[in-house]
């Protein structure tokens, strides 16, 4: 239990940070349809592109559970999982390294990384999809340092449930398969995993087709066609999309990225079949984010996020690097830094005209720092009939619905305006 202790205490700090950054008002995006979902208790029984069958179930059992208004049973939902994911963090790195202060720092650095930290403080499936990534992440490092063969068992059924939260976890199949291949010898465990692995993806297919949906249902989606418009993409486009991950890297992961690739480099060195199973995973998840065409691809970057935070530990266990120990704490600053980063974008003319543009939205705030409290909601501008400067209809059907159906339960407008 006493090595466990650092990763419990990861936990409850990180849960702290992430309750007093939480949302006061219903985000935009996709927030508010979630919340919805919740609120009508109605449990989901396709799984498609967007139902994202476990999240929302999962939401609605806890609510039930809980006796919690949909609110707050997504906050603690979205907020748990984070904080969990961040402990899952430390004891991956803390297993491949050995090293406890490379762990906590990989932790922290995580824990900070501008996406995820955003993701932990909006109602979004990304943080619950993260922990069920993490896991099967885990369950690869387990077999690769410690070889217990039941890892084997587990990350397949830790990827396979992950596909019931969100269907871009297909493309760490390929990843899967390989470390299968890898521990072939292992024929009890690898045949037992391959199986449970099939029945839990085919499963998805089986649930659909059962209720008249398509085969192609899991993942495809009737909300619009973004893979295809992704394809129709421009050689110009396409250097501007991996200019543009670049950016969402370096506001991830600022000075760290540098211990990320030398992590890349030390586990290349050390053990060759552990990297090219990460590696793989990291490069279909990266590439497949960088040119989806959607306003939001940068939380698609998530997975690929965490195999960096782990390359990040990895690198500060570098001998080279030890001596960086005694600076390890200069990670608790990142939250410092986008704070600098957005004063100075908003001296700049673009910046101020952004800042203007996304002013229904909190302006930059919104985009440059992670933290929600005391956010513009997008209920309270569905209520006041107030107009964005750009399209956000597929947010306000959302709200309109959410207002109607707390209108039914007897909330007043100026209570609904609240949330």
């Amino acid at each position: 239990m006493k090595q466990y202790l650092p990763a419990i205490a990861l936990f409850f700090i990180f849960v702290t940070i992430y309750y007093i950054g939480s949302f006061t008002k219903i985000p935009f995006a996709d927030c508010v349809g979630f919340v919805l979902s919740v609120e009508k208790g109605e449990f989901e029984t396709v799984a498609t592109a967007t139902s994202h069958f476990l999240y929302t179930n999962t939401g609605i059992f806890i609510k039930n559970l809980t006796g919690f208004n949909a609110i707050e049973a997504s906050r603690f939902l979205v907020v748990s999982s984070a904080a969990a994911t961040v402990a899952l963090i430390y004891l991956i790195v803390k297993t491949i390294t050995k090293t406890q202060w490379t762990a906590i720092t990989a932790a922290f650095v995580f824990g900070f990384s501008f996406s995820f930290w955003r993701n932990a403080e909006i109602v979004e499936v990304y943080t619950y999809n993260c922990l069920w990534v993490s896991l099967f992440f885990l369950s690869m490092v387990k077999t690769f340092i410690e070889k217990k063969n039941i890892h084997i068992i587990l990350s397949s059924l830790f990827l396979g449930i992950s596909l019931w939260i969100h269907i871009q976890n297909i493309l760490l199949i390929p990843a899967l398969l390989l470390f299968l291949f890898y521990f072939r010898k292992e024929k009890q465990y690898v045949y037992s995993s391959f199986i449970l692995f099939v029945l839990l993806f085919s499963s998805l297919s089986i649930l659909n087709m059962s209720q008249g949906l398509p085969f192609k249902s899991f993942y495809s989606s009737d909300q619009g066609t973004w893979v295809e418009d992704s394809l129709k993409q421009t050689p110009m486009q396409l250097v501007k999309d991996f200019f543009q991950s670049f950016v969402y890297l370096i506001y991830n992961f600022n000075i760290f990225i540098f211990f990320g690739i030398a992590g890349m480099g030390l586990l290349y060195k050390t053990n060759r079949q552990m990297f090219t199973v990460f590696f793989v995973a990291a490069l279909l998840v990266y590439g497949f984010s960088t040119f989806y065409l959607v306003s939001d691809n940068y939380v698609f970057f998530l997975p690929f996020n965490i195999i960096f935070a782990l390359s990040i530990g990895y690198g500060l266990s570098y001998a080279k690097y030890v001596s960086f120990k005694k600076f390890s704490w200069v990670c608790l600053l990142i939250p410092f830094g986008y704070i600098f980063a957005y004063h100075v974008v908003l001296l700049t003319e673009k910046g101020k005209e952004a800042d203007a543009f996304k002013k229904y939205k909190g302006g930059m705030n919104y985009y440059m720092l992670p933290w929600m409290n005391e956010n513009a909601g997008i209920v309270e501008f569905t209520v006041d009939n107030k107009v964005a400067p750009e399209p956000i209809n597929w947010m306000t059907v959302s709200a309109k619905e959410y207002i109607k159906v707390l209108k039914s339960k007897g909330y007043t407008e100026e209570e609904i305006r609240k949330l």
